[in-house]
């Protein structure tokens, strides 16, 4: 599905990323995982087109995404949940999701949520028109998330969607991202510093330090000494 080889970029003369090469399968969850500042974030905004790389290749779904807007990479089915949620405070849940199938071709666009929205994440139909602002933490992470899927994607990008949030929200958001990659074969790069959470949910793993990507392989097959080798602050 997503296949990127030799990918560096940064910001001005800075170098941040360094012939990153990593690739994400249909319908599996891959953690990508670091220290805070190594990286995570600005691979995501690459992905996203919101920061452009200097050198590389981007191929999603056999396309060279080297130089699309961010709005035409969410109209090829690319969804973004960046850290901070960034939902619309001053707009209801419902108004969220609606904006969300913006994203949609307008043929596709609806005035009707899909139902399936409300069956992963239950909360959001009972406090449908509660405004974001009022929602807790866990409440609004499960909003964006949910904001994302509505545009019917086939690759989920999240950033840190586990932080600050309380265990049994964790879990829930960690049965839905299972339960969609299997349902909906939608690819999900998961990025995490918290390890239990990666192992908890993904298919494979990625560990990026100081740019580069250091160390890959399945969830299900790891050397945990290796991993804090390289997660330890």
């Amino acid at each position: 599905m997503l296949h990127v080889s030799n990918l560096q970029a940064g910001y001005d003369e800075t170098i941040i990323l360094r012939n990153v090469d990593f690739e994400i399968p249909e319908g599996k969850i891959v953690g990508l995982l670091g220290r805070n500042g190594v990286g995570k974030t600005t691979l995501m905004k690459v992905l996203m087109g919101l920061l452009p790389m200097t050198s590389g290749t981007i191929q999603y779904e056999g396309k060279n995404f080297k130089r699309e807007r961010p709005e035409h990479r969410a109209r090829a089915g690319i969804a973004y949940v960046p850290q901070g949620r960034e939902i619309f405070s001053d707009l209801s849940i419902r108004e969220n999701l609606l904006l969300g199938m913006e994203a949609l071709p307008k043929a596709q666009r609806s005035s009707t949520i899909p139902e399936e929205i409300f069956k992963w994440f239950p909360v959001l139909k009972e406090m449908i028109d509660r405004k974001g602002g009022d929602l807790s933490g866990g409440q609004q992470q499960q909003l964006a998330i949910a904001r994302a899927l509505v545009s019917n994607p086939k690759l989920l990008l999240l950033d840190e969607p586990m932080e600050g949030i309380q265990p049994s929200i964790v879990q829930l958001i960690q049965d839905v991202l299972v339960q969609i990659a299997q349902e909906k074969k939608i690819g999900i790069i998961l990025v995490e510093h918290n390890l239990d959470a990666v192992l908890s949910c993904a298919d494979q793993f990625y560990i990026l330090d100081r740019g580069r990507m250091v160390m890959s392989g399945s969830c299900d097959n790891i050397n945990e000494e290796d991993l804090q080798s390289h997660l330890a602050v």
